[in-house]
C-alpha cells in the first residue's frame, strides 16, 4: 500500500507497508481524493519546516473501511472528510476544555502525518461524515472555507462594512465569497485578469487590478472612507505593503495562507493608523459549521479550474507546482483521484 513519505527537501519516497490495527476509538479510512495545495508544495520544497520523515498531504476525503467498537456516529462505508487541522490537546486551553482556543493548532502534513497514502488510521473524532449534497471537490475545500469563517469571526464585522481582499487565488476567492455570505462587502484586488473575472462570476461586485489606480478605485467603492479591514492572501505575491494602504485608522489587517517569500510589512502605515495585525492559517473545530455553510450554498467552486489526475507521480506533480509557483493559475484545484 502506498505511503508517500518526505525524507528531506524534495526527497519524497513511497514506503509501501501495512497499516496498523485500529483501537476501539479509531477508524480506518481509504483515501479516495487528495487536493495538492500550495501548502503541500511549500512543505515538499523545504519552505515550511517539518520534522522528517513526514507523510505529506493536507486536504483529503475517503471511505471508512473499519470502525472501532467505541466509535460513535461513524459507519463503515461512510464518506468522510479527514481533519486537516486539530487542537494540540496539550496546551492550557485544551486541558481546560477550551480546545477551540488552542494555542498550538496542529496541521496535517506538517505537525502530524498527512494523507498522501492509501489508508489512514485515526481517532474517530478526527473524521467528519459528509452529506451526499457535499461533493468531493467541495469537501476538499472545507479547510479553506473554515479559514475564511475564522477570519470573519476574528474581524467581528457588521453587515455592509467593506473589506479589501488582496489576492483572488482559490483561498482569496473563497474568503470573498464567505464575507459576502455574511453580507459584508468584499473588494477583491488581484493582478490576474482571469482571477478577477472568476470573482465577478462568483457574484463579487468590486474586483480591481492591483495597478496605479487601486487607491482611487477603493476610495470610490467606500465613498472615500477606505476599508474597514484588509485580508492578504500570502500566495497572491502582491506587495505586502498594499493592505495597510487600503484601510482607515484603527482597523485590522489579516495575513492568511502560506508563502515562501520573506516580506516586510510597512510599519509606518501600521503605526500611524494604529492598525491591528494578525495571522490566520488554519480552521480547527470549524468543520461542522462549514459543512452546513456548503449545504446552504455559501461558496461556489464550480468556476475554479480543476485538474483531476487518475494516474500520477506525486513527485512530478509537486515539483511542477513548486517550479510554476509564480506563474501558475492560482485559481486551479489539482486533485489526485486515489481510488478507481
Amino acid at each position: 500500500m502506498d505511503n508517500w513519505v518526505l525524507k528531506g527537501v524534495r526527497n519524497l519516497i513511497n514506503e509501501s507497508g501495512e497499516t496498523k490495527e485500529i483501537s476501539p476509538t479509531q477508524v480506518k479510512v481509504k483515501v479516495t481524493h487528495l487536493l495538492i495545495s500550495n501548502f503541500d508544495a511549500l512543505v515538499f520544497n523545504g519552505d515550511i519546516a517539518v520534522d522528517y520523515p513526514k507523510t505529506i498531504g493536507r486536504f483529503a476525503v475517503g471511505l471508512v473501511t473499519e470502525v472501532g467498537e467505541k466509535c460513535y456516529g461513524i459507519k463503515k462505508g461512510e464518506r468522510v472528510y479527514l481533519e486537516s487541522a486539530k487542537s494540540c490537546g496539550a496546551c492550557y486551553n485544551c486541558k481546560s476544555g477550551k480546545r477551540d482556543r488552542c494555542d498550538d493548532i496542529q496541521i496535517a502534513g506538517r505537525d502530524y502525518d498527512g494523507f498522501l497514502r492509501d489508508f489512514v488510521v485515526c481517532e474517530y473524532s478526527e473524521v467528519s461524515p459528509l452529506p451526499d449534497a457535499v461533493d468531493n471537490l467541495q469537501a476538499l475545500c472545507i479547510e479553506m472555507v473554515g479559514i475564511a469563517e475564522n477570519i470573519y469571526d476574528k474581524l467581528n464585522l457588521s453587515a455592509g462594512q467593506r473589506v479589501a481582499v488582496i489576492g483572488s487565488d482559490v483561498l482569496g476567492n473563497i474568503i470573498a465569497q464567505v464575507l459576502q455570505y455574511h453580507k459584508v462587502i468584499p473588494i477583491v484586488i488581484d493582478n490576474s485578469p482571469g482571477n478577477l473575472e472568476k470573482a465577478k462570476k462568483c457574484g463579487i461586485y468590486y474586483a480591481f487590478p492591483a495597478d496605479d489606480d487601486i487607491i482611487g478605485n477603493v476610495m470610490d467603492a467606500t465613498s472615500g472612507d477606505l476599508c474597514d479591514a484588509a485580508i492578504y492572501s500570502a500566495s497572491s505575491r502582491l506587495p505586502i505593503s498594499l493592505p495597510s494602504r487600503l484601510v482607515g485608522k484603527k482597523k485590522s489587517l489579516i495575513l492568511s495562507g502560506f508563502t515562501s517569500l520573506h516580506s516586510a510589512v510597512d510599519a509606518r502605515d501600521i503605526l500611524e493608523k494604529d492598525l491591528t495585525v494578525f495571522g490566520v492559517t488554519s480552521a480547527a473545530n470549524y468543520t461542522d459549521s462549514v459543512i452546513n455553510m456548503l449545504l446552504h450554498g455559501a461558496v461556489n467552486i464550480d468556476l475554479f479550474d480543476k485538474e483531476i489526475i487518475n494516474q500520477f507521480d506525486p513527485v512530478s506533480v509537486l515539483t511542477e507546482r513548486c517550479e510554476n509557483a509564480a506563474t501558475a493559475n492560482k485559481g486551479k484545484l489539482t486533485v489526485l483521484k486515489m481510488i478507481f
